[in-house]
């Protein structure tokens, strides 16, 4: 297993190489690229509702007001559409200026193994991104010669940080008699309540990353930060654990017991956060990302939210990535961009709609939900609480994370099936130094 995987490190090393060759007559890292110097090329995946969207937004017109005759060709993609085709795109003529990009081993560490992205550390030095972005935040933006987030270079700027709860309607809760749960055993209380009403209190999305947070969560709520830390940085991972154990029997109880939809099993992401504005689910676990979401179309119920009760650690970390890739045509324009999202102004307005702003003034965010979104991030991460995510770890981690997960819900598979599977994915593709 060893032999496999130093066997594709060197083949990634080997593409790498030859990715770096091919892309110089695209771009030059010294001079900026070789393009005309008045056209940005940008991708994102965020919503125009969306904190990051309307940051982003007011951020492309303060470019273009400092920027005269540059234009911002912006190009919304989407998260799924990015995961599973950058490297391919990455490796042509057809790569953006500057990109955003999901953080963790499997995505941003691999393609800066290969060569594909910008090293970033000069300028994050020389802008004061470096001393900007909070060290909790910088672990993932930083990887070694093997792809490892935590140290060496810098591959990507995250302007903003995120973490998941759990969002709930208040209007729900109060109709049914339940109190927002302080303890593992009151949620289980809460989810039986509405099961028994003929309500499926969890929305749910099997076919995307929904689904294997839900399992990543009640792994850790029987984890510590030496487990997380083994996990996501290339030691010693045992699926059979109690943790792991404890996750999938515990999922795949909630599907029998109808807190989780066995119809969820091809439901997107977006189905689900629907579904939660609907008023169809009294709960939904997932990111920060919703927020601002949920403040703009929620009309017909209150809602707020709580952390994960009777765990000390849950998902979340910096925010996605702006990565410059290595064959950009206007590099210098990238970094420019890069600048005004980390400015004050841009980053009171993502902490005013519902973001997690990495550099923004405080006294500056006046929203009573945000400040209050704010202020459990912080508890977090002063408590080293922040666990990642499952899928990053491992190459291809995130379609194995998800086909184990609808295993589950569809009930074709017992969890420890799925755990043997999992173990035998991570084992093959796992990144380590």
């Amino acid at each position: 297993m060893k032999a496999r995987r130093r066997a594709r490190l060197l083949a990634a090393a080997l593409a790498g190489a030859l990715s770096l060759s091919t892309l110089a007559a695209c771009g030059d890292s010294d001079d900026g690229g070789s393009g005309d110097g008045k056209t940005l090329r940008l991708w994102h995946y965020e919503g125009p509702d969306s904190a990051m969207g309307k940051a982003w937004a007011e951020a492309i017109k303060e470019f273009e007001d400092s920027h005269p005759g540059v234009k911002v060709e912006f190009e919304e993609k989407g998260f799924e559409q990015i995961q599973k085709t950058a490297p391919q795109v990455l490796n042509s003529d057809q790569a953006p200026d500057l990109m955003e990009y999901n953080k963790g081993n499997a995505t941003t560490g691999q393609l800066s193994r290969q060569g594909l992205l910008t090293d970033l550390t000069e300028e994050a030095e020389k802008r004061g991104w470096a001393d900007a972005v909070p060290p909790t935040v910088a672990t993932t933006s930083r990887y070694d010669e093997s792809g490892v987030m935590g140290d060496g270079a810098w591959y990507g700027i995250p302007n903003y940080a995120e973490y998941t709860m759990v969002y709930y309607n208040k209007d729900l809760f109060a109709e049914h008699g339940v109190e927002v749960p302080t303890t593992f055993a009151e949620l289980e209380e809460a989810l039986a309540t509405f099961a028994d009403a003929g309500i499926t209190p969890f929305a749910n999305a099997g076919a995307e990353y929904m689904a294997q947070q839900y399992l990543y969560q009640l792994a850790l709520s029987q984890a510590d930060k030496a487990w997380v830390d083994s996990f996501q940085m290339g030691g010693e991972t045992d699926f059979s654990d109690a943790a792991w154990t404890y996750a999938a029997e515990t999922f795949a109880d909630w599907v029998d017991k109808g807190y989780i939809a066995e119809n969820s099993s091809g439901t997107k992401a977006e189905d689900a956060g629907v579904s939660f504005i609907q008023g169809k689910h009294p709960m939904l676990f997932s990111g920060s990302w919703w927020f601002g979401r949920f403040q703009a179309e929620v009309q017909k119920f209150d809602w707020d939210t709580f952390l994960w009760p009777g765990s000390d650690l849950t998902l979340g970390s910096g925010g996605n990535l702006w990565v410059v890739p290595e064959g950009a045509d206007n590099k210098e324009l990238a970094y420019d961009f890069i600048d005004i999202t980390m400015k004050k102004g841009i980053q009171n307005i993502l902490g005013d709609n519902g973001g997690v702003p990495v550099a923004a003034d405080p006294a500056a965010i006046s929203d009573p939900q945000s400040q209050a979104l704010i202020k459990d991030y912080t508890t977090l991460a002063d408590g080293d609480g922040l666990a990642y995510y499952p899928d990053w770890p491992a190459n291809g981690f995130y379609d194995s994370m998800t086909s184990e997960t609808q295993k589950l819900i569809t009930g074709s598979a017992e969890p420890g099936d799925v755990l043997k599977s999992l173990q035998s994915e991570y084992d093959e593709n796992v990144l380590q130094e």
